[in-house]
């Protein structure tokens, strides 16, 4: 299984805590489950509203469940930012 690192940046960092951690998931959709599970609800809420980018690939409106992750890669998840 994939071994890389998830970071959170704005309102993402701060319902989850921390700025950045490993994550062991095969797909976008399985390693945002486990970071629900591990942060809890307040975290769910903003994830809600994030975008992922994905080895430098902004995901889009692509099903998180298609979105395959590799094993050094990095998820940047990005909460909606006020301003331009």
């Amino acid at each position: 299984m994939p071994v890389g690192t998830i970071r959170y940046w704005a309102a993402a960092r701060e319902a989850a805590g921390v700025g950045e951690e490993p994550f062991d998931a095969r797909t976008l959709a399985e390693a945002l489950e486990i970071a629900r599970q591990v942060h809890g609800e307040q975290l769910a809420r903003v994830l809600e509203r994030c975008s992922y980018v994905v080895d430098e690939s902004p995901v889009g409106g692509r099903d998180p469940s298609t979105v395959e992750l590799t094993a050094g890669g990095t998820v940047e998840v990005l909460p909606p930012f006020a301003g331009g």
